[in-house]
C-alpha cells in the first residue's frame, strides 16, 4: 500500500508506475504538440511549448492524482479535478476585448480541450485522446474552411488604401489644390465603399510616405463581401493601389 502521506516509494513501485506514466507523458506530448502545430500555423502565440506542456501538465497531474490517493481512499482524482478551474483562470487571460471584437476566444477554447486530452492521457485511454485530438484538428481547420467557403462565417482583414498625391521624380510638383482634391477623392471612395455594404470606417494608420497616402482599416466580413469590397475600391479611379492582409490576430 502506497501511504499517501508520506508518499515514499521502493525501487520497485518506483520503476512500476515509471514505466506506464512514460507512456503517458510521450502520449500527452505527441497531442499537445499537434494541436500546438496547428495553432503555430495561424501565427498564434499560444503555439506548439505552450499547448504541449499544458497536455503534460494535465497528464502528470492526473497520473499523481491517482498515485497520491493510493489505496486508502477511493478518491482518484481529488488532485486532478482542479486542472479545470486551474485552466479556466488560464483561458480566461487569453481572451481580449477590443473595441469592435472579442480576440482570443479560440485560443481560449483550445487551452481548455488540450488540458482534457492530457488528462485522457493520464487516465490511459490513448484511443480517445487520439480521436480527440483528430477533432480539434479538424473544427480548427476543416470546419473553418467550410465556413469562410460557405460565406458563414466573418473574419477581419487589414485594407490598406494608396494614392498618388504628391510629385515623384518623372512628374511635375502637384499644387496644393490638385494635392487636397486627390485625398478627398481618396476618402470620399472609401467612405462611399464601406457604406454601400453597411461597414464602419476604424483607420488603423494613416499616413504619407514618398508621396503616397496610404490608410489602414480593419472590415470584419464574410469572403464574399471581402471580395466584393475589395474589386469596388480597385475598381475607383481616386485609388491607385488596394491590398488587403489577414489579420494575425485572427484566429
Amino acid at each position: 500500500m502506497i501511504d499517501p502521506v508520506h508518499a515514499h516509494f521502493s525501487a520497485i513501485q518506483d520503476a512500476m508506475l515509471s514505466g506506464t506514466s512514460v507512456k503517458r507523458l510521450l502520449m500527452s506530448c505527441l497531442m499537445g504538440g499537434a494541436v500546438g502545430l496547428e495553432r503555430e500555423w495561424r501565427q498564434q502565440d499560444s503555439g506548439r511549448r505552450p499547448n504541449r506542456l499544458i497536455c503534460i501538465g494535465a497528464a502528470l497531474f492526473t497520473i499523481m492524482s491517482e498515485v497520491l490517493a493510493g489505496d486508502s481512499t477511493p478518491n482518484k482524482g481529488q488532485v486532478a479535478s482542479n486542472i479545470v478551474q486551474g485552466v479556466g483562470f488560464l483561458g480566461a487571460g487569453l481572451i481580449l476585448h477590443a473595441k469592435t471584437r472579442v480576440m482570443g476566444l479560440t485560443s481560449a477554447a483550445t487551452v481548455f480541450v488540450v488540458a482534457a486530452i492530457g488528462m485522457t492521457c493520464g487516465a490511459g485511454l490513448y484511443f480517445v485522446a487520439l480521436v480527440a485530438t483528430a477533432l480539434v484538428l479538424v473544427a480548427l481547420q476543416v470546419v473553418g474552411l467550410f465556413e469562410m467557403k460557405l460565406a458563414w462565417k466573418r473574419y477581419p482583414m487589414i485594407y490598406e488604401v494608396r494614392a498618388n498625391v504628391g510629385s515623384t521624380e518623372s512628374e511635375e510638383p502637384m499644387t496644393s489644390g490638385a494635392v487636397t482634391s486627390a485625398l478627398y477623392r481618396m476618402q470620399h471612395a472609401i467612405l462611399t465603399t464601406l457604406d454601400g455594404a453597411g461597414q464602419r470606417l476604424s483607420v488603423l494608420e494613416r499616413d504619407n510616405v514618398a508621396g503616397i497616402e496610404r490608410v489602414a482599416f480593419t472590415v470584419v466580413a464574410t469572403l464574399k463581401l471581402h471580395q466584393r469590397l475589395l474589386a469596388e475600391l480597385r475598381a475607383s479611379d481616386a485609388t491607385d493601389q488596394v491590398v488587403a492582409f489577414r489579420d494575425r490576430e485572427e484566429e
